[in-house]
């Protein structure tokens, strides 16, 4: 059932997301230290009052979905198709290279290092630095990446999303998700147009902070290598070669470019966790990503509601909630459009369950090697972590391998394709989000695709300081979002009552 006013675009939240943006652009430029001012006192005042509704958002939402799955409304086929659009592997490729990518091979790398090297507060009484840190670090980066980060992503508000685009004919935007309580009147209304706006403005931070810290990484690692100096014009440089590929991707639609790109990044990940686990220190990573996961789910409800520290909290948790829970609406329109004649449980458990297992996995292989390192030699990996921030870890753990000059090359390829992936992805759902129809005009995912990437060049030329502060922008911008998520806890499995009955689905 498709919405006959699809393809036009909401030119309202089209100028409400693209001012908001442009104007946090012209502030850095003119005046950052003002931006520093407004920004840290929004950040403070969001992580204090809704660090932890976040939390427990989180637990919901994740604990709703697991119950939907596997309860009798998991055997629901969503989007009226009875078979689906994409394979498993294509489907599974696309979720994984979009999310994973935002900060997969950024913060795989150095996150385990800092718990390693700094025990959380959750975990006082081991000493860091020491075998005991080991899996209280690596379970640590699992809670921010694991379970509650990708459920939050799409689960359940994918069902709610596709029941309103698929079932009902309201378009495929974030306004969608309330469709179950204000039905047809959200279609023209001010609090649709409000609710689109500030989740295009959401994602739209979230995508820039990756592509602005490529830049940095990306810039440090060809200099590591290949001796190409370390400035601003390659930093540019490399934000324009992702804008043109991503533009590209986008512009030759779901399933050519991106789902391409995905599929090779998923690939070229595999060859690498391969020859780490082959060629590095397997055993360790083995032993101690299931120790690792065992310490994770046994802390799991511990590490989850942890409420102890609010100034740690604010600086780790927080932030990646935050972040997670802006991409929320459009993962959810992401995941319907290319989800459809797939169940309910095959939904939740791809989101919910796989992709975690495979992120967390992925730390182990990176952060974990990492560990290993700075164990057998100290300071290997710790003193370019700290001299040089998050971009130096991934190369001062690559460069531990064997064959070192060729995989450092390919792990900065492989950042380079996963951030592309992403901005391609998002470019793509935003265009969606803004017209509310599945395949948008082609113009308008290259404009969202050159503004993501311009923003991001703008702001590194304010300095670090400027993606900072737009990373810290995220959290603030994820506070009405989150109000949008939070009723999808008793919206979805409403929603799943109603399908299966219309399904025919009794028990």
């Amino acid at each position: 059932m498709e919405n006959k006013e699809s393809g036009r675009i909401d030119w309202p939240v089209f100028g409400i997301s693209g001012g908001i943006l442009v104007l946090f652009v012209f502030l850095a430029l003119f005046d950052i230290s003002l931006v520093e001012m407004i920004v840290s006192n929004s950040f403070a005042w969001s992580a204090k009052y809704f660090g932890a509704f976040w939390q427990v958002l989180m637990l919901a939402t994740f604990f709703v979905g697991i119950g939907l799955a596997f309860s009798r409304y998991g055997k629901i086929k969503m989007g009226n198709l009875d078979k689906p659009e994409l394979s498993l592997y294509k489907w599974l490729s696309i979720i994984m290279a979009t999310l994973l990518a935002g900060g997969g091979v950024f913060w795989a790398a150095a996150e385990p290092m800092y718990h390693f090297l700094t025990v959380p507060p959750s975990q006082s009484g081991i000493e860091a630095g020491t075998q005991a840190a080991i899996d209280p670090a690596l379970a640590q980066s699992f809670m921010h990446w694991g379970f509650l980060a990708w459920a939050i992503l799409g689960t359940i508000s994918a069902v709610v999303m596709m029941y309103g685009h698929y079932h009902k004919g309201m378009p495929m935007k974030p306004r969608t998700l309330l469709y179950p309580i204000f039905g047809e009147r959200l279609r023209h209304s001010w609090i649709g147009t409000v609710i689109d706006a500030f989740s295009v403005i959401a994602v739209a931070a979230g995508t820039i902070g990756p592509i602005g810290f490529l830049g940095l990484q990306a810039s440090y690692g060809l200099q590591e290598i290949f001796g190409i100096p370390n400035q601003f014009s390659t930093q540019f440089s490399i934000i324009l070669a992702v804008v043109v590929i991503a533009t590209i991707s986008a512009v030759t639609g779901l399933y050519k470019g991106i789902q391409f790109l995905s599929s090779f990044n998923v690939q070229l990940a595999i060859i690498l966790m391969v020859f780490i686990v082959i060629f590095g220190p397997g055993g360790f990573i083995f032993d101690h990503f299931i120790s690792g996961f065992g310490y994770y789910v046994d802390q799991f409800v511990t590490m989850s509601t942890f409420r102890a520290d609010t100034g740690w909290l604010s600086f780790w948790t927080v932030f990646f909630w935050g972040w997670f829970i802006g991409y929320g609406p459009m993962m959810a329109i992401l995941v319907s459009r290319i989800s459809r004649g797939r169940t309910i449980r095959d939904i939740i458990i791809a989101v919910s369950i796989f992709a975690p297992v495979i992120s967390t996995f992925w730390f182990t292989v990176l952060g974990g090697s990492g560990i290993h390192f700075e164990l057998t030699n100290p300071g290997s990996i710790s003193e370019a972590l700290n001299a040089a921030g998050n971009p130096a870890a991934m190369f001062a753990i690559t460069e531990q391998f064997p064959l070192a000059t060729i995989i450092s090359p390919l792990f900065l390829l492989l950042t380079i394709l996963f951030v592309v992936t992403t901005t391609d992805s998002m470019s793509y759902t935003i265009a969606m989000a803004v017209t509310g129809e599945g395949n948008p005009k082609s113009w308008l995912r290259v404009f969202w695709a050159i503004l993501l990437g311009a923003v991001a060049v703008i702001l590194l030329i304010t300095g670090d300081s400027g993606i900072t502060q737009l990373q810290n922008f995220i959290v603030v911008t994820a506070v009405p979002v989150s109000l949008l998520l939070l009723p999808m806890v008793w919206l979805a499995p409403r929603v799943a009552r109603q399908l299966a009955k219309e399904q025919g689905i009794n028990k």
